[in-house]
């Protein structure tokens, strides 16, 4: 109600422009760091107490961490607290979400959810917190929600009053610097075969540079550059993407670029974006699903639906692990739950509807977004026929070498095939560098073509 209520009082006051629903007053950002968490959420325990206080995360390296490794498990001692399978998930219905119930009903002697006490560990470096106080008085929203303004380095709406202002928290989280990134990905076919997929990625994130200033966001209108180059399997090797994304996509939509080997030519890409197909994914997920949602928010009209408490995938360091070889994890139907963690979190739900005239394979999708890191944890995703369709689930941990909550496993599964994409599988392969020193020169056409090359 509260945020109704803030949401209501900003519409009369903005009389039409909505560049003034996003301004919070001085004394409400106050309660950034206060009673909220630096980020926005909510500081203090849950009523019974499942969900502690949040006291700061992970603010350093666990004993025995050199860079380069796997990130080992903060919490190794933790036990299962409980176990939800379709046998008793109606004891749990109040913290599952449909996509989840419709996996245990899909997946009755397979499927299952191992449940752990509550770990706040959602982090940033300091000077985004900064960032963040700061932006809470002067983001905007732009170009009809498009594109923002006013904001740079933390997250640009720590008090949302809408559902748009939410999801742009999630595409403008922190998530490092320079970095680099070897992931991999696979989509099990019913018999649990598959074929293993693996990228080389760069992303250069202008929006969180420390030296970042309002100015020159406005003068590049960039957020970020991102390359992916195929290096396995064999055939499809040397295939490679660049993005350019950009922060008023009113005034320039994304720009992008792919290599193909077989012509040995780069290509201009706009359909890059929105529900193309993504990058050697089987058709199992869209353009905008990586990350959970990224792109111009343009086609939907976005819900706040408000707050609620459910299990979310979370401290994921034993899915992390490189203990783990992937034919452990990749199994028929859906990812070995041995391995995956989940506990009570407070999220914002948000519901996005396809606007009347645009054209989407999901008419509507529901996102769950962490209170603490403003990452989506899980999505459902509904077609024309206002089913449940796929759902997506993001397993995330704390990279604590660079203090950020970023996903290390992506699974989207889609419920009409059976079948499911598992991206940014890591195990057997080497560990993000979140040092990387990438230059703007390493996003250009003429980069892509020397990456693509084999």
């Amino acid at each position: 109600m509260k945020k109704l209520t803030i949401l209501s009082a900003a519409v009369i006051m903005a009389l039409g422009a909505p560049a003034a629903l996003a301004k919070v007053s001085q004394a409400d950002a106050d309660k950034l760091g206060t009673t909220l968490t630096p980020l926005g959420g909510d500081k203090a325990a849950n009523a019974d107490g499942s969900i502690p206080a949040w006291d700061g995360g992970i603010t350093q390296p666990v004993a025995g961490y050199t860079k380069g490794m796997h990130h080992p498990d903060p919490f190794p001692d933790d036990k299962i607290l409980f176990t939800i399978t379709n046998a008793n998930k109606a004891q749990y219905a109040e913290f599952l979400t449909p996509g989840q119930n419709k996996l245990f009903e899909l997946y009755p002697d397979s499927y299952q959810m191992n449940v752990y006490q509550t770990r706040r560990s959602a982090s940033v470096p300091q000077y985004v917190y900064d960032a963040t106080k700061k932006n809470a008085v002067s983001a905007e929203l732009v170009s009809q929600g498009n594109g923002i303004s006013g904001a740079t380095i933390g997250v640009p709406f720590p008090i949302p009053a809408n559902g748009l202002e939410v999801i742009w928290n999630h595409i403008l989280r922190y998530r490092g610097v320079d970095v680099e990134t070897y992931r991999s990905q696979a989509a099990p076919t019913s018999t649990g075969s598959y074929t293993l997929v693996e990228n080389a990625e760069e992303i250069r994130f202008e929006y969180t540079r420390p030296e970042i200033t309002l100015d020159k966001l406005k003068e590049t209108n960039t957020l970020f550059y991102f390359k992916q180059v195929v290096t396995q399997p064999a055939r499809l090797a040397g295939t490679a993407l660049l993005v350019k994304e950009t922060m008023d996509q009113e005034a320039l939509p994304r720009q992008a670029w792919t290599y193909n080997t077989g012509q040995r030519r780069v290509r201009k890409a706009p359909n890059v974006a929105f529900d193309t197909p993504g990058t050697v994914s089987d058709g199992l997920r869209t353009t905008d699903d990586f990350d959970m949602f990224n792109g111009s928010p343009s086609r939907y009209n976005w819900e706040l639906v408000g707050k609620k408490e459910i299990y979310i995938p979370y401290n994921d360091y034993k899915l992390h692990s490189d203990k783990l070889k992937y034919e452990q994890i990749l199994k028929p139907g859906h990812i070995n739950p041995e391995f995956a963690r989940y506990e009570k979190h407070r999220v914002w739900e948000v519901k996005a509807t396809l606007k009347d005239g645009m054209r989407h394979i999901y008419k509507s999708r529901v996102f769950y977004i962490d209170e603490d890191s403003w990452q989506i944890a899980l999505t459902d995703m509904y077609d024309n026929r206002d089913e449940l369709y796929r759902v997506g689930v993001a397993h995330s941990i704390n990279y604590y070498d660079a203090l950020t909550n970023w996903s290390t496993l992506e699974v989207f599964h889609d419920l009409q095939s059976r079948r499911y994409l598992a991206m940014g599988l890591d195990n057997e392969g080497r560990m993000y560098n979140f040092d990387a020193s990438l230059s703007e020169s390493n996003f250009t056409p003429d980069a892509l073509r020397r990456a693509g090359i084999r």
